[in-house]
């Protein structure tokens, strides 16, 4: 720092601190370049730290800061305040200084006023200003009396209206302004100058002037306003005054000068109004004899277009002659086919598969149709009928009569004839009583379309019409539109009714006829709201106005029916408005009564003569062309767009079906049934296949597991109880006897019937386990199965054969052989080692678990158990005293238990101690048979012999049970030629009933065949079929164009 470095610009010092800087600037002051350097230290603070970054390089000089020098809030805040204090103080000053100056200015400008009292003479007093309001007052009266009344001709006003409004407003302002002023100088004269004498001189001249001036007083008081202001500012020498009033005097002739030059353009322009207004006349004159001409003309042109339309219809009913003729000796086929399937057939065929398809791909129906729709009773189905030209639909007073959607086909042919699409009867309607048929059938189809409680259905009918002459066209009826629900409909029926009617007419290509009732005011309509909601340009909407006789009569303004027609009435637009009357009043009446009050109305029409109603506005006949007319162009515009958009979906499906099932037929829901049909046919023909034995093994299996039971405990057991062998065989022959001419036979039916299903059963359990089974059918078989079962019956007579047959079986009591004895034992004992093995299983549950089993399997008996077990242990000790005891106990057998048992610590009674006897009794008695039976099977030739009694061998339980055998045999034989000769073809005869049954529900079938292999193949079936006839459809309109 001892060195002061000399730049280019001054001396750079680099400073730490204020010692420093103090330093710095001695040097400074001390060397001879003084004056150069300035003595100016710049100081540039910069701060150093370890701690920090440098931004810059320490070793650079800093160059130097010319800025200005900053100041902080403070002074900033302070400058603020001191600015405003000098303001108020500046205020304060100016308002007082400004008001003195003021005060004294105003003096100085009142000496220096004139004095005004000179005019005091000079103006009128207050009684010469109402002489002059009363003198323009009269004056107006004048006027208003000598100008006449403006009340021209109203065609003369509707031509010169515009100038008449102008004169008339000329003059009342004119007359307005002429009081106002006067009122404005009579309030001024009064507020500013005194009364005074009238003098002569100029002012009688103003007030014999007051006719005069009218129009021109408020331009003579503002004048005299500016004169007296001016007066003021003069001095208040005499010789000005006169001045000032020779001016005035001027003022007042120029004012009259003016005012008769007015009055001559008045008078002027008045008689111009006159003659325009003659001119007028003479116009209206020649406007009311041409609107004459023209109401002839129009009249006549009807006339014209009614004699027309009768040539037009005769020459078209001898062509509808000409063609039934040819239509009916056509005799080759091609002719008849061409006949038939006509364009609109064709095109009918496919609006008919579209209504039932349902699709999962969006793939929507647009193609067009005619949609009538229109509020309830609005004449909605009149017009459709005059457009099909028969009364083919139900009519009501005032009550919803279309409950459903109602397709109409309108096709040509050489008779009128009405159908429906799922049904081949045709109905004449040139006749009055089948056309009463028809109207039912349509009423009946619409309530069995409405279930669950609803009111209205979306469930299409569809039906056909042909005739001659007839408009191509599909139309479908609606529902009509209702506001307020009754109490005999559903709460959701107004909702229900829109919903149907937006789903029709939400179709882009669907031509609505919106029908409009012109009987009842327009601010009532709901349907007109709708289709301007569905259709806010009107490109595919067509108005018809209906009841138009009605309204005639009605309506006194006939320009609201002009509004109507021309689309200015309703908030919605159209392609046509159309007025029709489609009855008189009377159900009974025919089309051709309605058509011909039709013309008569608007032959005579007020509506048409007046040219409310062009001719091409009115009839149904004209209506009728007009909507094929736009529904051809529809389809024509349309067609293909949606042939495309069902080859895009069948594509997608096509792919679908590829990955999903890439091995397998397409099958829809009816080739799968048929199918299944044969396989269930074909398990019914194998029943043919079991032989004899295997029937007669299965029937004998089955009879003896329900009947032995009832042999056992109803006639073996008894019939043991005896003492000697014929008491034995008389109570077994009573027993058998009894059951035979009884319950047997019918049990033997029932296990016939049994052994056919369980047979045929296992014929289709069997199928399911084959390699080519297809598990999509096992619904459908088992539910035909079922039902086949539940509806066959075995043959009456059936039991009535074989009782005949079972008792002469049983009363054979002779065994034959060797053979047949052996083979008795072996049933006996086979059947006592069954009965054996289930008694000792229910004393097993009895008793509880033996000590072998506590041992090994860990279980215990119950405490009631234990007491079983202890009076079973009672019940054998008898048995063993006694070994031939009865089925029974005695009183004295009971008690003697009851009180060992007590003595054991078990407190049992009576009804304990019998239910433990039974079971023990029946073990004990099988034992015995068992044994017994073990005895007989070498006492064949003793029984032959009949050396039983003497070899101590009693064997007639061998005897009972092979006559048991014997009738068990002979009865699965006699069912085993029943089923194979009667029974299975009735089972048989029975499913094909079944199937035939479930083949005509398609409910049915789609509640037993489901999948998505199956609506998958059903959707592909459907989209082909609609796309073919699509195609089929273009072809021929194509060949047609």
């Amino acid at each position: 720092m001892q060195k002061l470095v000399k730049g280019r610009f001054g001396y750079i010092i680099r400073v730490v601190g204020v010692s420093q800087s103090r330093w710095a600037r001695q040097m400074l002051t001390s060397r001879q370049d003084h004056e150069k350097v300035r003595t100016v230290v710049v100081p540039i603070a910069r701060h150093y730290s370890s701690l920090r970054p440098l931004r810059g390089d320490l070793l650079k000089f800093p160059g130097p800061n010319y800025g200005i020098p900053s100041r902080g809030i403070g002074m900033i805040v302070a400058r603020v305040l001191r600015g405003a204090l000098k303001i108020r103080y500046l205020l304060l000053g100016g308002t007082i200084a400004g008001g003195s100056a003021l005060a004294k200015t105003y003096e100085q400008w009142k000496e220096a006023l004139p004095d005004a009292k000179f005019l005091e003479e000079l103006m009128p007093s207050q009684e010469e200003l109402d002489a002059i309001r009363t003198a323009l007052i009269s004056y107006r009266d004048k006027i208003k009396d000598s100008v006449p009344e403006f009340t021209l001709d109203p065609k003369l006003k509707e031509l010169g209206e515009s100038k008449y409004d102008q004169l008339v407003l000329w003059f009342k302002e004119r007359l307005d302004d002429a009081i106002k002023a006067a009122e404005e100088e009579k309030t001024e004269g009064s507020g500013f100058f005194t009364d005074g004498k009238e003098e002569d001189g100029e002012f009688l001249t103003l007030s014999g002037m007051a006719n005069s001036l009218t129009p021109l007083l408020k331009d003579f008081s503002s004048d005299l306003k500016q004169h007296a202001i001016s007066f003021t500012a003069m001095g208040s020498t005499a010789e000005k005054e006169r001045e000032k009033a020779e001016l005035l005097r001027l003022r007042l002739s120029q004012i009259e000068a003016e005012l008769q030059e007015k009055t001559e353009s008045l008078t002027k322009e008045l008689s111009n109004v006159t003659r325009e207004n003659a001119e007028l006349r003479g116009k209206v004159e020649a406007n009311e004899t041409i609107r004459e001409k023209y109401e002839s003309l129009q009249e006549e042109l009807m006339q014209v277009q009614l004699k027309y339309q009768k040539e037009v219809e005769r020459l078209e009913k001898e062509n509808k002659e000409l063609r039934k003729s040819l239509m009916l000796r056509a005799g080759d086929k091609i002719a008849h086919k061409k006949i038939k399937k006509s364009l609109i057939d064709m095109y009918s065929e496919v609006l008919d598969e579209l209504c039932d398809y349902d699709s999962s791909y969006d793939t929507q129906d647009h193609l067009p149709r005619v949609v009538v729709v229109g509020d309830q009773s609005s004449g909605k189905t009149s017009v459709l009928e005059m457009v099909a030209q028969a009364r083919i639909f139900p009519r009501g007073a005032g009550e919803m009569m279309t409950r459903a959607p109602v397709m109409v086909t309108l096709s040509e042919g050489p008779y009128h004839i009405a159908s429906f699409k799922d049904s081949t009867r045709e109905f004449d309607l040139s006749k009055e009583s089948e056309l009463s048929e028809l109207r039912k059938e349509v009423e009946l189809r619409m309530l069995n379309s409405v279930r669950l409680g609803r009111t209205v259905s979306h469930e299409v009918i569809s039906m056909t019409v042909k005739g001659p002459g007839l408009q191509r066209m599909v139309l479908v009826d609606l529902p009509g539109i209702i506001s307020t629900v009754t109490t005999d409909m559903a709460s959701d029926t107004r909702e229900a009714i829109r919903s149907i009617s937006e789903q029709y007419m939400s179709n882009p290509n669907a031509i609505i006829l919106c029908i409009q009732d012109g009987s009842v005011d327009a601010e009532r309509s709901n349907v007109t709201d709708l289709v301007s909601q569905m259709d806010p340009q009107g490109k595919r909407t067509i108005f018809v106005l209906t009841k138009v006789d009605l309204a005639e009569e009605n309506l006194a303004n006939p320009d609201r029916i002009r509004k109507i027609l021309s689309g200015k009435l309703f908030p919605m637009k159209a392609l046509g408005y159309f007025a029709v009357v489609t009855g008189k009043g009377s159900k009974e009446d025919s089309i051709q009564a309605i058509k011909d009050y039709e013309e008569s109305f608007f032959r005579s029409s007020r509506l048409f003569k007046g040219g409310v109603i062009n001719s091409h506005q009115c009839t149904t006949r004209n209506l009728s062309f007009a909507v094929s007319e736009c529904f051809w162009k529809m389809v024509r515009d349309t067609v293909e767009q949606q042939a495309d958009a069902f080859k895009a979906t069948r594509f997608n499906l096509e792919t679908e079906w590829k990955n999903n099932f890439p091995r397998t037929r397409e099958l829809d829901r009816d080739e799968l049934f048929e199918k299944a049909r044969g396989e269930i046919l074909d398990e019914v023909v194998n029943l043919s296949q079991v032989s004899p034995k295997q029937w007669e093994d299965a029937l004998s299996k089955k009879m003896w597991d329900k009947m032995v039971t009832h042999i056992f405990e109803n006639i073996y057991l008894p019939a043991a109880q005896t003492e000697n062998s014929g008491t034995f065989n008389t109570t077994a022959d009573i027993k058998l006897k009894q059951w035979a001419d009884g319950m047997l036979p019918k049990k033997c039916v029932e296990v016939g019937w049994e052994t056919l299903e369980d047979e045929f059963r296992r014929f289709m359990e069997r199928a399911k386990n084959s390699k080519d089974h297809d598990d999509i059918f096992d619904s459908l078989k088992a539910c035909v199965v079922d039902e086949a079962m539940r509806r066959h019956e075995w043959e009456d007579k059936a039991a009535d054969v074989l009782r005949v047959i079972q008792l002469n079986a049983l009363e054979d009591r002779s065994v034959h052989d060797k053979q047949q004895w052996d083979a008795a034992c072996k049933f006996l004992e086979e059947s006592v080692k069954d009965k054996l093995h289930t008694t000792e299983s229910t004393l097993r549950e009895m008793v509880g678990p033996s000590t072998k089993e506590q041992w090994m399997y860990w279980s215990y008996p119950t405490e009631e158990q234990k007491r079983r077990a202890a009076v079973k242990s009672e019940l054998e000790n008898i048995l063993k005293s006694d070994y031939k005891h009865k089925n029974t106990l005695t009183y004295d057998e009971v008690t003697q238990v009851r009180k060992n048992s007590q003595a054991q610590g078990v407190d049992v009674d009576n009804e304990f101690i019998r239910e433990t006897w039974h079971p023990v009794y029946r073990r004990h008695f099988l034992r015995r048979a068992l044994a017994k039976a073990y005895d007989c099977r070498k006492a064949f030739y003793a029984y032959h012999q009949g050396l039983e009694g003497e070899l101590g061998v009693e064997c007639n339980d061998v005897v009972l049970f092979w006559r048991i055998q014997q009738m068990i045999r002979i009865t699965a034989n006699a069912l085993r030629q029943q089923v194979m000769n009667r029974e299975a073809r009735r089972l048989e005869k029975e499913i094909k009933e079944v199937l035939e049954e479930y083949g005509c529900d398609r409910d049915k079938k789609e509640h037993l065949l489901t999948g998505r292999r199956v609506m998958l193949a059903e959707e592909l079936k459907r989209v082909r079929q609609i796309q073919e006839k699509l195609e089929e459809f273009i072809y021929a309109l194509n060949a047609e164009k």
